[in-house]
C-alpha cells in the first residue's frame, strides 16, 4: 500500500501511464478483432472444403448403420491422396441418372467392390461375393426392428455378375430394398455396367464417424468380412 508521504516523494514529472496503456491495449484488441474473425472464417472454410465436412442423412438407404436425420463427418483429405477401399462408407457426387431430384447431389453408400473386382449375387446361395469370396454382411445389412429378420442382400433376389471397370466403384446401401445404388441402376439400365458404377473421382470423402444424435455416436469402420476379399485374378 502506498502512503501519502510516498506519493509526495515522487518526482513531479513522473506520470502514471497505467491507464493509457490499458486504453491502448483495449483499442488494439478491437482493431484486431475483425482480422481475427476473418482468419477464423477462412480457416473454417479451408477445413470444410479440403479436410472434414459434416453431412446430413436424408433417407433410410443406409439403415441400420445410419438412420434418417443422422449426421456424419467425412474425411475429404483421405481421397486426395488415395482411393476408396472395399467396405468404406463413402459420400459421393451422384450421377444425374441416379437422382430422383436434381438437387440431391450428394449420396452416401458402402463400397462393395472397386475397379477390377467381380461382384455377384446368387439367389440360391443368398450371398454377395467379391472375387469369389462370400461376404458376411450380417454386421451391417438392414434388419427389421419389429421382426428381427435381416433382409436379402439383393432386392427381390435379383441376380447379377459384374466386373467393375478400372477407376470406378460398385456401391450399395445397407438397406438394399430402399437404396438407389449400383444394383438398382444395373437392373434399371438393362445391365449397363458404366451406368451402375460411379467414377472414383466422384468420391467426396470417407464417412468415418456418426456424430449426431449423441446417443448414437459411433465410428464407421470397415467390417472385418472385407479383410478376406482377395485381389482380382
Amino acid at each position: 500500500m502506498i502512503d501519502d508521504e510516498a506519493k509526495a516523494a515522487r518526482p513531479a514529472d513522473e506520470t502514471d501511464t497505467t491507464d493509457d496503456e490499458g486504453k491502448k491495449k483495449k483499442g488494439s484488441f478491437w482493431k484486431e478483432l475483425p482480422i481475427l474473425l476473418v482468419i477464423a472464417v477462412v480457416v473454417a472454410l479451408v477445413v470444410r472444403s479440403f479436410v472434414v465436412q459434416s453431412f446430413w442423412i436424408p433417407s433410410g438407404s443406409m439403415e441400420n448403420t445410419l438412420q434418417l436425420d443422422d449426421y456424419v463427418l467425412a474425411n475429404k483429405l483421405e481421397y486426395t491422396f488415395g482411393e476408396p477401399e472395399r467396405g468404406e462408407v463413402v459420400v459421393f457426387q451422384a450421377p444425374m441418372e441416379w437422382r430422383s431430384d436434381p438437387a440431391e447431389e450428394d449420396f452416401i453408400k458402402r463400397v462393395i467392390a472397386v475397379g477390377g473386382d467381380t461382384v455377384s449375387y446368387s439367389a440360391e446361395d443368398r450371398v454377395i461375393t467379391v472375387n469369389g469370396y462370400p461376404l458376411d454382411e450380417t454386421e451391417y445389412l438392414y434388419t427389421d426392428p419389429y421382426t428381427g429378420v435381416q433382409q436379402s442382400p439383393s432386392k427381390d433376389d435379383e441376380e447379377f455378375t459384374v466386373t467393375v471397370p478400372e477407376g470406378r466403384l460398385w456401391v450399395m446401401g445397407d438397406h438394399r430394398w430402399a437404396s438407389g445404388d449400383s444394383r438398382e441402376r444395373y437392373v434399371r439400365s438393362g445391365g449397363d455396367v458404366m451406368a451402375a458404377t460411379i467414377p472414383v473421382e466422384n468420391a467426396i470423402g470417407r464417412a468415418f464417424v456418426l456424430i449426431w444424435p449423441l446417443d448414437r455416436w459411433d465410428w464407421l469402420g470397415i467390417p472385418d468380412t472385407f479383410d478376406g476379399v482377395p485381389d482380382p485374378a
